[in-house]
C-alpha cells in the first residue's frame, strides 16, 4: 500500500469535457424520480466508454499479483477514475441505498434510515455547525446528507463534486425540496479547489476523501480554503491496525473494496492521522466509530443480513443485498441488456458493487476496515 504523505499526481481538469460526456451518457435522467428509473436511460456508446475506461484498472487484476506501479497508475488517474465511477453506480446507489451515500452506526429500534440522518448530525455537532455559517461539503455526492445537516442546522452549505451528473441530481432535489436558496453544488477537483484561501467556516466530508490520491494533499487542500479557528471533520475509510498487507486475504478484501467503490489508493488508520498533523491541522478528536459497542454492526446491510432488520422498511431496502435480492436484480440486468434495454456495463457495474460489499462486511466483520474513523481538526487562529 502506497503511503498518504506522497506529493499529489493532479489531472488536468476539463469541465467543457466532462459536461459533454454527462450529456452524451445521462441525457436528462438527472430528473428521473429515482435510480432504477435513471438506470435505463442512458447512452449506450457513453457508458461503455465509462465501463471500458474504469474497468481498465482492475480486469485481470488479481491481490496476488498487485504491483505499486498499478496502485500508482491509479493514484495518476485519480478523477478520471472516480468520475467514472460515479457516471456508473449513481443510479445503483440510489435504488440500493437512498441519497446519502455512506454507512453509519445503529441501534435497537432505529430504522435504517433514522440511522443515517444520525450519523450525519454526530459529524455536524462534532464540528459545531451553527446557523448562518458558509460550509463546505466535499465529494458531496447527490446531496442527502447537505440536505439534512442544512436542516439540522440552518447553515448554508455548498457541496463539491466532480461528477456532473450527480450535481444534477443535487440540484434537482434541492429544488424540489425548496432548498436552492441553502444549498449550493458546483463542479471541481477537490484536490485543486476553485475557491479562495479562507472561504468557509467549516469543512466535512462524509466518506468522499478516500477517493483522493493522498490524505495529505487533500487535507492540505481543505485547510486552505479554510477560515483560520475553522474545523474540518470528517468520516474517513482506513484500513485498520489489524490490516496485514502481506496476507493475501487482506489483500483481497482491500482490493475488492477498492475495486467495487472506485478507490486509488485506499490508507491506514496511521496514515489518516499523519496526513491531518503534516496538513497542519490541530487535532482535536479522533475515534474509530467503527469500533463501538453497538447492539447491531455496520456493515449488516451490506451482507444482507435480515435478523438485525428494525422495520419492515429496513427489510425492503436491505433485501436487495442479500444473495436472492442480488440474484434477482443481476439477472434483470443481465437481462435487459441482452433485450438492449439497458446499456452494456449495467450487470458489470452491479456485479462489481456486489463483491465489493462482501468485502466491506469481510473486512467489517474481521475489523479490517472502518468505513467510519471519525477525525476533527481545527486549524489555528
Amino acid at each position: 500500500m502506497s503511503s498518504s504523505t506522497a506529493a499529489p499526481l493532479l489531472e488536468k481538469e476539463d469541465h467543457a469535457r466532462d459536461a459533454a460526456f454527462n450529456k452524451a451518457m445521462h441525457g436528462n435522467s438527472a430528473q428521473a424520480r429515482g435510480g432504477i428509473m435513471a438506470m435505463f436511460s442512458k447512452g449506450g456508446d457513453a457508458k461503455k466508454a465509462a465501463v471500458d475506461e474504469y474497468f481498465k484498472h482492475w480486469d485481470n487484476k488479481t491481490a496476488k499479483d498487485e504491483t505499486p506501479e498499478e496502485r500508482a497508475a491509479r493514484q495518476a488517474e485519480y478523477a478520471t477514475l472516480t468520475r467514472h465511477y460515479y457516471n456508473l453506480a449513481t443510479d445503483l446507489y440510489e435504488y440500493g441505498w437512498g441519497q446519502s451515500f455512506h454507512f453509519c452506526r445503529f441501534s435497537y429500534g432505529e430504522p435504517f434510515y433514522q440511522a443515517i440522518a444520525r450519523h450525519e448530525h454526530y459529524l455536524a455537532h462534532c464540528i459545531n455547525i451553527q446557523r448562518g455559517m458558509k460550509v463546505l461539503d466535499v465529494g458531496c455526492g447527490v446531496g442527502g446528507p447537505a440536505r439534512e445537516i442544512a436542516k439540522f442546522t440552518g447553515a448554508h452549505i455548498t457541496g463539491l463534486n466532480n461528477n456532473d451528473y450527480q450535481i444534477e441530481r443535487a440540484t434537482h432535489y434541492a429544488a424540489k425540496e425548496g432548498m436552492s436558496n441553502q444549498l449550493k453544488f458546483v463542479k471541481g477537483d477537490f484536490m485543486q479547489m476553485s475557491f479562495p484561501d479562507n472561504s468557509f467556516d467549516a469543512v466535512y466530508a462524509i466518506e468522499a476523501t478516500v477517493h483522493a490520491p493522498t490524505l495529505e494533499g487533500i487535507y492540505s487542500e481543505i485547510y486552505r480554503v479554510l477560515k483560520p479557528g475553522g474545523v474540518f471533520g470528517v468520516y474517513e475509510w482506513l484500513m485498520t491496525d489489524k490490516y496485514d498487507n502481506d496476507n493475501l486475504r487482506h489483500r483481497e478484501i482491500r482490493l475488492g473494496i477498492e475495486q467495487g467503490d472506485g478507490i486509488s489508493n485506499m490508507c491506514t488508520v496511521a496514515d489518516g492521522l499523519a496526513a491531518m498533523k503534516a496538513a497542519g491541522f490541530e487535532l482535536i478528536m479522533n475515534e474509530d466509530l467503527a469500533r463501538e459497542d453497538d447492539p447491531l454492526p455496520w456493515w449488516w446491510p451490506m451482507a444482507g443480513d435480515l435478523r438485525y432488520a428494525q422495520t419492515l422498511s429496513d427489510i425492503i431496502t436491505v433485501a436487495r443485498m442479500t444473495k436472492i435480492g442480488r440474484y434477482v436484480a443481476h439477472s434483470f440486468a443481465g437481462l435487459m441488456e441482452t433485450l438492449r434495454l439497458a446499456p452494456a456495463g449495467t450487470k458489470k457495474t452491479a456485479d462489481s458493487l456486489a463483491h465489493a460489499a462482501d468485502c466491506l462486511a469481510a473486512g467489517g466483520r474481521d475489523h479490517l476496515f472502518t468505513p467510519m474513523y471519525l477525525m476533527v481538526g481545527k486549524k489555528p487562529e
